[in-house]
Parts: C-alpha cells; sequence; structure tokens
C-alpha cells in the first residue's frame, strides 16, 4: 500500500513539475488564503495581548471607586431650589470609607486611596508640571508597580507624615540626569522631598491611557498620604478661608472649583478575581448608606470592562478570520477547476496508464496527491507570507501581531484539506474514464 502511494506520489510530483507556471498559478489562490488567514489571527493574538496587558495595568481582582458630582434629575420648581437643608449632605470619598470597607467587608485583600494634586517640581533650575500623588501601603502592590532603584515608604514615613517621595523613571530622567536620585531632594509645590525610590518604567501606550482613563505614571511623584493631608492639603478639613470662598461662590451664583472630596481615587483589591463583582456590589450598597443617598461617586470594575472589549474583539476576529476564509475556498475551487482542465488534457495518459495495468483506485491517488500537493505547497508559501505580511503590519501600523503555532497549524491544515476535498472530483471522474476509449482519445 506504502509502495503505491509512494509511486503515485513521485507521478504527480512530474505532472506539476512538467507546468511549474500553471501549478503556481493555481496555487495563488491557496497562498493568499493561508497568509490572510495568519495574518487576520495574528492581529487578533496581538488584540488578546493587549486586552491582558491591560487587565494588569488596571488589576484582574481591583475595585476602582472615582469620585463625581451629585448626580439629579427631575423637575426643579422655585419652592424646592430654596429649601437647601432639605437636600443630603455627602461627605464625599473619604479616608474613613476606605477604613470601613477594609474592616467590614469580607474578602477584601486591602484597599488603596489616593489623593493627586496638580503642581510644579522644581530642583537645579528645572521646572516641570507634574502631579503629587498622595497614597496608602499598599499602593505599589495593588497596582503592580516596582521598584528600579531604592526602597518603598515604611510604616515610620506613614505615621510622622515624613516628607518622603518616591519618583517615576521619567522625573528621574528631567531632573537626575548627572547624580543620584535616591537621598536628594526635589521641591513639589512649597516643599522639598526626599527622593528613596525611584520606580521601573512602565512604557503605557498613549491610546490605553485614554481609553483606560488612567495615567502616565512615569510622570508622577508619589509621597505618603499622611505627607499629603498634613503637609499639603486635606479636603475633608474646612478652614476660616474655604468657608469664606464657598460663601462668596454662592453669593455669585457659581459651583465652588473645589472638590468636596477627600480622596480622588480608592482602589479595593480582592483577594478571589471571582468574589470581585459580589465585593463591588456591597461596596456601592456600603457608599449609598456612608453617602446618605448621594450618588456623588462611580465603582469601576474593570475586568468587566475588558471582558465586554474582548468580547467586541472576538466577534471582530471571527468575521475578518471568515472573510480570510473565503479566499481559501476560492483557491481550493481554483484547484478543482485546474485538475479538472488537465483531466481533459491528460486522458489518453489515463488511458496508457491503465493499460499497463494500473487501477482506478490508482489514477484517482495520483490526481488527489497531485491536489493535496498543489495545496500543501501553497499552505508553506502562503505561511512565509503570511509572517512576512504581519511583520509588515506591526512596523508600519504600530498594531501589535503574534503569530502564533496553533494559527500556523490551523491554516496549514485548512490548506491540505481543501486540496483534498475539491480534487476527490476531478480525481473520480479522471478513474471512471474507459480504458479503450481514453486511448483512441485525441
Amino acid at each position: 500500500m506504502f509502495e503505491k502511494l509512494a509511486y503515485n506520489f513521485v507521478i504527480a510530483v512530474e505532472s506539476i513539475t512538467f507546468n511549474k507556471l500553471r501549478a503556481l498559478l493555481t496555487s495563488l489562490g491557496i497562498i493568499f488564503g493561508v497568509a490572510s488567514v495568519i495574518s487576520m489571527l495574528a492581529i487578533g493574538s496581538g488584540a488578546q495581548e493587549e486586552i491582558l496587558g491591560q487587565i494588569k495595568l488596571l488589576g484582574a481582582n481591583n475595585i476602582i471607586i472615582q469620585p463625581i458630582e451629585k448626580q439629579e434629575e427631575g423637575a426643579v420648581d422655585e419652592e424646592e431650589s430654596n429649601l437647601e437643608e432639605k437636600q443630603p449632605f455627602s461627605p464625599g470619598l473619604t479616608v474613613a470609607d476606605a477604613e470601613s470597607i477594609a474592616r467590614l467587608i469580607p474578602g477584601v485583600e486591602s484597599v488603596s486611596p489616593e489623593v493627586i494634586t496638580e503642581t510644579t517640581a522644581l530642583r537645579a533650575g528645572l521646572r516641570r508640571s507634574t502631579k503629587l500623588v498622595g497614597v496608602g501601603q499598599a499602593f505599589f502592590e495593588t497596582a503592580g508597580f516596582e521598584l528600579a532603584e531604592g526602597s518603598y515608604f515604611s510604616e515610620e514615613h506613614f505615621a510622622s507624615s515624613a516628607p518622603v517621595a518616591i519618583i517615576g523613571q521619567d522625573v528621574k530622567t528631567k531632573f537626575f540626569t548627572k547624580e543620584e536620585a535616591i537621598g536628594n531632594r526635589i521641591k513639589c509645590g512649597r516643599l522639598w522631598l526626599t527622593v528613596i525610590g525611584v520606580l521601573k518604567e512602565r512604557n503605557i501606550a498613549a491610546e490605553n491611557i485614554e481609553r483606560l482613563g488612567i495615567r502616565n505614571y512615569d510622570l508622577d511623584i508619589y509621597t505618603p498620604i499622611t505627607t499629603q493631608f498634613l503637609r499639603y492639603e486635606n479636603r475633608a478639613l474646612l478652614t476660616k478661608q474655604d468657608i469664606q470662598e464657598g460663601e462668596s461662590d454662592r453669593r455669585r451664583g457659581r459651583e465652588s472649583d473645589e472638590s468636596h472630596h477627600q480622596l480622588d481615587r480608592l482602589v479595593v483589591r480582592v483577594e478571589q478575581s471571582e468574589y470581585v463583582k459580589p465585593v463591588a456590589d456591597v461596596v456601592s450598597r456600603m457608599l449609598e448608606r456612608r453617602h446618605y443617598g448621594v450618588v456623588d461617586y462611580e465603582v469601576i470594575i474593570p475586568e468587566v470592562l475588558l471582558q465586554q472589549e474582548q468580547q467586541t474583539q472576538d466577534l471582530f476576529n471571527i468575521v475578518l478570520a471568515a472573510i480570510a476564509s473565503i479566499s481559501l475556498i476560492v483557491g481550493g475551487i481554483g484547484i478543482m477547476n485546474i485538475m479538472l482542465a488537465s483531466v481533459m488534457e491528460r486522458i489518453r495518459e489515463i488511458g496508457v496508464r491503465r493499460a499497463v495495468g494500473a487501477t482506478k483506485q490508482d489514477i484517482s491517488y495520483q490526481f488527489v496527491i497531485e491536489a493535496m500537493t498543489l495545496s500543501f505547497s501553497g499552505g508553506v508559501f502562503g505561511i512565509l507570507l503570511g509572517m512576512a505580511i504581519s511583520g509588515l503590519i506591526e512596523s508600519f501600523t504600530g498594531i501589535s501581531t503574534i503569530v502564533s503555532l496553533g494559527s500556523v497549524a490551523l491554516a496549514f491544515l485548512v490548506s491540505v484539506t481543501i486540496g483534498l476535498v475539491f480534487g476527490i472530483l476531478p480525481a473520480k471522474r479522471a478513474s471512471e474514464k474507459n480504458p479503450v476509449e481514453a486511448l483512441r482519445h485525441e
């Protein structure tokens, strides 16, 4: 059996090499079909990897709570607008909220509060606008930061509200080009902070920063949240000046620019990913009670948002793969068309082979192997072309592409299968030729 297949394979290869140009043109459909499938799957795999990277940026087990303007709706009459004392008061997002979530809700691993202040960094005659971020002890672990050098904040730093800072990589590049950052000071706003650590570069793409609503962390300066409250500003404490400015704004009929929220962000890390949604529901109900029914916050589950984005991307990938697969089918039809024409051209050859002892099965094997060889060679060249196209797409468009072994194997298997399926009909036609009529055919 093996010898018979090998013999028919040799004859099939000889027939293909006899007319190389026709064989190449016949394989073009398979070549471009396989290349299209591989490049489309590479784009899909790259997008999948990017989504996983976004999950790492936001944290798969994280729940993000952000303050927003108070949401109100409905008609307002004049009498209701004058009864300000009837409006519920909300203290805003506070450290007390963070402490309650950490203490009372089961399944919460850590709670990381953040206070963000727009300020200016100064050092050695250089100036740059930046963000001073007051953070809790769990911030760096929750956000997935790693140190390039130095150390994290200690409990003593938080207890004493120490004037210390951890800086992003871009801040170091700007202000500490000729000397070590660790141990030196940088002025943030009106105070000098001693640098005790430098974070590793994050390299977050600009589109991810905009899409995910995150900051460019490499540009930030971090300090203990207690330092932020004591040495800069604690929005939960009202001064006489704050009251006077608020009264002045009210008389002029305008809203105060100052936020009533003590915190600008609160990240809750859940122990296990399956508990993220239930914990988020409990957090929402707790905050609703603590804020007296005022909706001045939003609870964001990054995993849910990214799952929705992933579903959309998967659907898009399926559509792209389906479109690319059409060219494979067209290539298969082209192989069948050429093979049918080849059968008509080689009727006398079929008759000679039958006359010297070849069976119907031998003739069938010859033409099926010939069709599969064409699709096989087309698949190989298509894989190489697809990998080249994927590289060009990534180089010229910036779209991430990943050619996986699975996509290569799938495209190759489909191409060979198409050769088999579309080669059956021509093989059947060839094997059914009458030997006597075939020998007399001119």
